[in-house]
């Protein structure tokens, strides 16, 4: 390699030292130190909030954001109907569709013109993906406790699938409970019509 290359190749590290140390982040271009009065947080205003009609009766939970490849909120995925999630449907509703307010002090959510004939005819939101198992979430509880050091994989695994246990076990007594009283209901129903297919006896 000749002197004048070597030359040029040191004269293009000299240049793009200083261009390289701009774009490199600083705790000041990645960080955030607070909120200001402008900004919410998702949690507070919308995740979880109940939504409610006109008439200030809940009609649902905010469950997720529905965002566009540009990080942009688009909508929300409410959960409506069932009970504690069981035969719950879910829709999904536009941002600009929902009303952000405040009642007795705490924030206030609701969605306008809405009624029960409207959410029973609406079409359930479709996901892109499948919705995570029990499993999958214990999974990648377990590498994220592990990523951040405080145990190791195997104990952060074996943390996470005890913090899914119960609402496993309590989803799975539930649906043997139910399960449990249609076949009871359903016995009732067969010795019913056995009985009533049963001739009369004779006099």
């Amino acid at each position: 390699m000749n002197k004048s290359l070597i030359a040029l190749m040191a004269l293009g590290t000299v240049i793009a030292a200083p261009a390289l140390a701009q774009k490199l982040p600083t705790a000041a271009t990645i960080f955030i130190q607070a909120q200001n009065e402008a900004e919410y947080l998702a949690k507070d205003l919308i995740l979880t909030a109940k939504v409610h009609n006109d008439e200030g009766k809940i009609i649902g939970d905010i469950e997720d954001l529905v965002l566009t490849d540009d990080n942009r909120v688009e909508g929300v995925v409410m959960g409506t109907g069932g009970f504690l999630g069981v035969a719950e449907k879910k829709v999904g509703v536009k941002l600009s569709a929902l009303k952000f307010g405040e009642k007795d002090g705490k924030p206030y959510v609701s969605l306008p013109g809405v009624t029960k004939e409207m959410l029973n005819a609406v079409e359930p939101f479709k996901r892109a993906k499948p919705a995570k198992t029990l499993l999958e979430r214990a999974m990648e509880k377990a590498q994220e406790l592990s990523d951040k050091g405080s145990v190791t994989a195997k104990d952060a695994y074996e943390k996470a699938k005890e913090q899914a246990g119960p609402a496993y076990e309590k989803a799975k007594e539930a649906a043997k409970q139910t399960y449990d009283q249609a076949k009871d209901a359903m016995k009732d129903a067969v010795d019913k019509a056995k009985d009533a297919a049963a001739p009369a006896p004779k006099q």
